[in-house]
């Protein structure tokens, strides 16, 4: 009896290891998602400035 209970724990203990990492997982990728256009945007307005030195560079 005490070998089952054993089984079962280290079978709960990783299906709990599972859905901790699951959830960590699903928040990042939401994160991800959500800052995606900020990330965008500033890309962006790097690029725009990049632009403007090199053009004031050539003058």
């Amino acid at each position: 009896m005490h070998e089952q209970g054993k089984d079962h724990f280290l079978g709960y203990s990783l299906l709990a290891a599972v859905a901790f990492v699951s959830i960590i997982v699903a928040v990042w990728l939401n994160e991800h998602e959500k800052f995606a256009p900020i990330k965008a945007q500033i890309n962006e307005e790097n690029r725009m400035m990049n632009i403007r030195v090199i053009n004031e560079r050539g003058d």
